[in-house]
């Protein structure tokens, strides 16, 4: 980033202040933040700052707006030489910004650095009359419309070498100029008629969008006048069961009703003899099953640890041996 740095102590005014009008307008944005947050106000009040002189910040316009705001004079300095959009020194009334990036230099911008030179001088030059400079920028956001410049606040676009000129000559003698794209193009659209996506086979669905067909003949059928009594006779010919059908295969047939009514006894004597035994009912433990413990060397949870397997073992030698002594 090349350095900015303020304008020479021999054009710098010797004071600024806002106009009436501007004061009031900046009082106005400095009441929209919050107590302590005045500072937050300080791009907008450095351009009006801006706007009021001649479309370049002096060191005094830079100081009465930290006074304004209570802020240090070396923060709204970095504020200022920080963005680009702030002129640190005298521009001519029409400050002439040539964008100068690719796209732009691809569709001819050499060509309007060249009038920029022969008619105006070297970059940051003011002519004689105070009407003009210029600089070249970066990518100002046009281009589609490219080559473009920015004059002051207004974008032209769509130049030509001659177009410019004319431009230039217009601005000088104080005739109304045509701000925008300088060949009629509308926006960013392309320039002519159209050429890309014109085939009306891309819209009628023979190609793409088969699907419009399928969905006009549903909007169709929804249109159509509902024919109650054809829809009653073919829910009389065709009556849908109220439930499953007792047929099914996965339905149970070996319950009670059906030993019954078949003649047998309700409960089969398998499931009669299961119900005897105690081994698969769970009403008797089986044998193999160690014998429970006494209340007090029931383990306290379910995962014993190792050490409280160790007391208990030692408390049972212990008690061993008390019986035996006895």
């Amino acid at each position: 980033m090349a350095v900015r740095r303020l304008a020479p102590e021999a054009i710098q005014p010797a004071s600024f202040a806002f106009n009436a009008d501007n004061l009031a307008w900046a009082q106005t944005i400095v009441a929209k933040y919050p107590e302590g947050r005045q500072a937050s106000a300080v791009i907008p009040l450095l351009w009006r700052a801006q706007e009021q002189h001649d479309y370049w910040l002096p060191k005094s316009a830079i100081e009465y707006v930290g006074d304004m705001l209570g802020m240090p004079y070396i923060r709204v300095l970095e504020v200022a030489t920080f963005y680009t959009m702030f002129n640190l020194e005298p521009v001519g009334r029409f400050f002439v910004q040539l964008c100068g990036t690719t796209p732009c230099r691809l569709r001819g911008a050499g060509d309007i650095v060249k009038v920029c030179e022969s008619r105006i001088g070297d970059q940051r030059h003011v002519t004689p009359d105070g009407n003009f400079s210029w600089l070249e920028v970066e990518c100002l956001g046009a281009c589609c419309n490219a080559p473009m410049v920015q004059i002051n606040n207004d974008y032209y676009e769509d130049l030509t070498p001659e177009s410019f000129s004319k431009l230039l000559d217009d601005l000088a003698a104080g005739r109304p100029v045509k701000k925008g794209s300088q060949i009629g193009r509308t926006a960013s659209e392309a320039v002519g008629d159209l050429a890309t996506l014109v085939d009306p086979s891309l819209y009628d669905g023979s190609v793409v969008g088969a699907w419009r067909k399928r969905f006009e003949e549903e909007a169709a059928k929804a249109e159509a006048p509902v024919d109650t009594q054809a829809i009653a006779a073919q829910a009389a010919a065709e009556p849908k069961p109220a439930k499953p059908s007792s047929a099914r295969p996965e339905q149970a047939t070996d319950t009670p009703a059906h030993r019954v009514a078949e003649g047998k006894s309700p409960v089969s004597k398998a499931k009669t003899a299961k119900a005897a035994d105690p081994v698969k009912t769970g009403s008797e433990k089986p044998a193999s099953q160690e014998p429970e413990l006494p209340l007090g060397d029931k383990p306290t949870s379910y995962a014993a640890t190792p050490l409280e397997g160790a007391k208990k073992r030692t408390r049972k030698k212990a008690d061993a041996a008390d019986e035996s002594k006895d």
